[in-house]
């Protein structure tokens, strides 16, 4: 087994990545639990979920090129507050993150499998599962190539549901709007910010991306820019073309949606399953390689630090986080998946922001090498935001779920 990946991918590439795993992690699941918090208000979840992202997502572009490594956040936190154990902690909580994630949208798309397709919805999320993890142990170009194309097809599909919503009929919800739920709006901002869960995945790829002081923050930027923009549209033409009770109540509301304006219902279904295989696989190749980077910390975890001499994966890795989507895929609801994910992240960010406060100011502890002046950087203010963003996500949050 060697202890080197390979590194084959390209800035192109890398941003199909990270709009895949963004768009596949939720848009096409999560819009019925976001509006069942904020109603018609939404669109405004998403677009808070955005901006609260955003600073965050400017720090790991500049720690990306400080210190390109496959344990990604892991890493980062361990060099700015000198403390491994933390590291090793924030490390675990990505895979924890990224594997309830993965779990999440597999369900979602079993569902959507099961709504034409006679199968079972436990059979269907063991058949997808089983099916990624053997993509995800081939190779990673392989894995990011499937990426690439199952991304155009679910940005195809999200252009058709914002096409048939237009020519839907007005729903009366938009006719006739409800005063705004601050507190509702708040959990729902949380909750849909699982569905911009993917540009920090695109650090973990790291030490596979040729050209990484260039290729990571490109294609950790563009992601979010795509990615934004595709669920502000598809978002208002949800809330516009169905009532409210209506999204909230379905586990496929984009179907409903496309089926408001006309559409073949079967056609977005397979686009949608489509688009959970993209969020899923993502999500297993990153989470495998956090779990190869904190193998090079020694201990326990050294067990994960090989790479399978002819497919160049983490094959141990990968098989265990696999296995673990598919059980917890087949044991909790998606809004309840999507809320652990969320809070796990806003955590990591917090970290992540402060991690880069400490970087810019003093010599790291740890024993990282990272460049002394970034390839990419950014104003010493920008991670404050960021820091200060997660806080009160994290808090509107914890009110919502108090009210």
């Amino acid at each position: 087994m060697a202890e080197i990946l390979k590194r084959r991918i390209g800035p192109g590439l890398l941003t199909a990545y990270g709009v895949g795993v963004m768009v596949g992690a939720g848009i096409y699941v999560l819009v019925g639990a976001v509006a069942a918090e904020a109603g018609l208000y939404a669109p405004l979840a998403f677009l808070l979920a955005g901006l609260v992202a955003a600073p965050s997502a400017l720090s790991y572009a500049e720690l990306s090129t400080r210190i390109p490594e496959a344990a990604g956040e892991a890493a980062y936190v361990e060099a700015g507050f000198g403390a491994r154990w933390l590291g090793r902690i924030v490390g675990l909580a990505i895979v924890a993150g990224g594997a309830v994630s993965a779990a999440a949208v597999l369900r979602g798309g079993a569902g959507y499998l099961t709504s034409f397709f006679d199968v079972p919805q436990i059979w269907a999320i063991i058949g997808l599962g089983v099916f990624l993890v053997v993509v995800a142990v081939v190779g990673v170009l392989e894995s990011l190539a499937m990426v690439a194309v199952f991304t155009l097809v679910e940005v195809a599909g999200l252009a058709l549901v914002v096409w048939a919503g237009w020519h839907a009929p007005v729903s009366p919800d938009w006719s006739m709007p409800a005063a705004p739920y601050v507190p509702g709006i708040g959990v729902a901002a949380t909750l849909a910010f699982f569905a911009f869960i993917g540009f920090e995945d695109i650090v973990n790829m790291a030490e596979e991306v040729k050209r990484p002081e260039r290729s990571l923050p490109i294609a950790i930027i563009a992601s979010l820019i795509i990615t934004t923009l595709l669920y502000a549209g598809v978002t208002v033409i949800a809330v516009r073309a169905v009532p409210i009770e209506d999204l909230a109540a379905s586990e496929r509301p984009l179907a409903l949606v496309f089926e408001a304006g006309g559409g073949p219902i079967a056609l977005l279904s397979l686009i949608a399953v489509i688009a959970a295989l993209n969020g899923v696989l993502a999500q297993i190749v990153m989470a495998a390689r956090v779990m190869f980077g904190l193998g090079k910390s020694g201990g326990v975890l050294s067990v994960f630090r090989h790479a399978h001499p002819r497919f160049g994966t983490p094959v141990l890795a990968t098989v265990l986080i696999g296995g673990f989507v598919i059980c917890a895929a087949l044991a909790l609801p998606v809004s309840n998946l999507a809320g652990v994910t969320s809070t796990i992240l806003l955590l990591v960010f917090t970290l992540v922001n402060a991690s880069l406060i400490l970087l810019k100011r003093h010599t790291p502890k740890a024993p990282f090498r990272p460049a002394p002046k970034a390839p990419f950087c950014i104003a010493p203010w920008v991670p404050w935001v960021g820091l200060i963003f997660a806080l009160l996500a994290l808090a509107a949050f914890a009110l919502g779920g108090a009210v």
